[in-house]
């Protein structure tokens, strides 16, 4: 089976988005990855609804929206009506992540929760019989082109193991410096879904390097 691969759009030429859009559309990527930030949660601010409408309307392929967000249950809908498909969350952004969880797939959505690279995926425990995907940021959230943090080879080994024992089909999906040269060791350590930004649209053929991320 391919990996999943998921550019992220905020890495995406937004002078030109509907050429970057159109060769997504037509590459091996599986999903288009909305990286949603406040200025609040992360200290960055990217994009908000006019733009995932925009992308919504030309994209082909599944929207998996990442709100790096303070209060995120207040969006739950408004994504929904966009036709958002998966929906993640920031499991130390969310009191009440049970309630929040059961909102997204109330509104009819995917329900992914994303740790931090200090937070320990164990704390996903008592959720993996409840979200679609768990998304494991593997750099600091908030600014695209960061290097790859080690330690997050093992939190997808024991997150794997985790959702294994448990029965569930979580998905894991990470987030941060992944490249041509790492998406096959995370691939074989259990990672199911990639986040690439710069690395696909900093390439010198795009379309070429999601094919080898897809087939690694």
């Amino acid at each position: 089976m391919k990996n999943i691969i998921a550019p992220s759009l905020l890495s995406a030429n937004f002078g030109n988005l509907e050429k970057d859009i159109e060769m997504l559309n037509a590459s091996q990527c599986t999903w288009f990855h909305l990286d949603v930030m406040d200025g609040v949660f992360v200290p960055n601010i990217s994009f908000g609804m006019p733009v995932v409408k925009d992308i919504a309307r030309l994209a082909k392929k599944p929207l998996d929206a990442h709100l790096m967000i303070v209060n995120p249950d207040k969006f739950i809908d408004s994504f929904a009506k966009l036709g958002v498909e998966y929906l993640t969350v920031h499991l130390e952004a969310c009191t009440h992540l049970d309630r929040t969880i059961a909102a997204i797939h109330t509104a009819g959505m995917k329900a992914g929760v994303a740790v931090n690279p200090h937070t320990n995926v164990s704390l996903l425990e008592d959720v993996l019989d409840q979200i679609d995907l768990a998304l494991i940021m593997s750099v600091n959230p908030g600014f695209g082109g960061q290097e790859f943090i080690p330690h997050s080879v093992e939190k997808v080994r024991k997150l794997r193991k985790m959702i294994d024992e448990s029965g569930s089909k979580c998905l894991i999906e990470i987030d941060g410096g992944i490249n041509c040269d790492n998406v096959g060791m995370l691939a074989a350590a259990g990672v199911d879904a990639f986040v690439a930004g710069s690395s696909v649209f900093g390439s010198k053929d795009p379309a070429q390097t999601i094919a080898f991320m897809a087939n690694a």
